[in-house]
């Protein structure tokens, strides 16, 4: 697998609440995590940070797994658990209370992807039948669209736009979602968080996926076509490329 992490703060955000990064385990198979935090006094970034620590530590310690399911099943223990974490650590540190974080993940073999997510932090799947939305957003607005009482285009400038549903540290038992994808080589996944996708629309975001650039330079461009549209938010993405000749770079 090739793979690439990039955050950025962006053009008007004073600190990055964003976190994630591409992480190992002890067979050498790759989990990607994008986590987008909120929370005033720089709890956020607290929130963020602690999640992707947590998953990073969990997963470096794992060995193989024998199905999908079980790597499902782990994703929704471990996300339960940063869960956990998140509402202990505002419980005992005043400054952090009403913190939390987005978290989408993946984990990638040869044969399928494996994905977590709770929040509105995406994952997009880029083939030779297009680009898919993989992920259903966590939110209000979206909410308000799957039960017809709005359009997509009416999402885009609700003024509710960025109200969650769930996220990892607002709720006792909050709970991510798991699935299983098949993908082959050739095929990209894109992670990201919501300061990318409410700046670029889906077919700009495949135009650039199906470039046959390196995925670096397409992350980079991502990223400055974002913050050259306002850069309001703090912009994060992964892109994993399903390519047997070798293993991810980036951190």
């Amino acid at each position: 697998m090739k793979g690439v992490f990039k955050t950025d703060q962006g053009q008007v955000r004073n600190h990055n609440e964003d976190c994630g990064g591409l992480f190992y385990n002890q067979k050498g198979e790759l989990l990607a995590i994008i986590a987008d935090g909120m929370g005033g006094h720089q709890a956020g970034d607290v929130a963020s940070q602690m999640a992707t620590a947590f998953v990073r530590k969990q997963w470096e310690q794992t060995g193989d797994f024998s199905s999908s399911e079980a790597i499902e099943n782990w994703l929704y223990e471990t996300a339960s658990d940063v869960n956990e974490a998140l509402l202990e650590h505002a419980r005992e540190n005043e400054d952090c209370a009403g913190m939390g974080t987005t978290a989408v993940m993946a984990v990638c073999s040869d044969i399928y992807a494996v994905i977590s997510h709770i929040g509105d932090s995406r994952l997009y799947v880029w083939n030779e039948h297009g680009l898919s939305q993989v992920t259903e957003d966590h939110s209000l607005v979206n909410e308000l669209v799957r039960s017809g009482q709005i359009s997509k285009d009416d999402a885009e400038y609700h003024p509710r736009k960025n109200v969650l549903l769930k996220a990892l540290g607002t709720e006792e038992y909050a709970t991510a979602e798991t699935q299983t994808i098949v993908w082959r080589t050739g095929d990209k996944l894109l992670l990201c968080s919501d300061g990318l996708t409410n700046k670029l629309h889906d077919n700009e975001i495949h135009s650039y996926l199906q470039n046959d650039q390196s995925i670096d330079v397409t992350a980079e461009e991502l990223i400055n076509l974002a913050n050259e549209r306002g850069g309001e938010d703090n912009i994060s993405l992964i892109i994993v490329q399903h390519d047997v000749s070798g293993k991810a770079g980036g951190s």
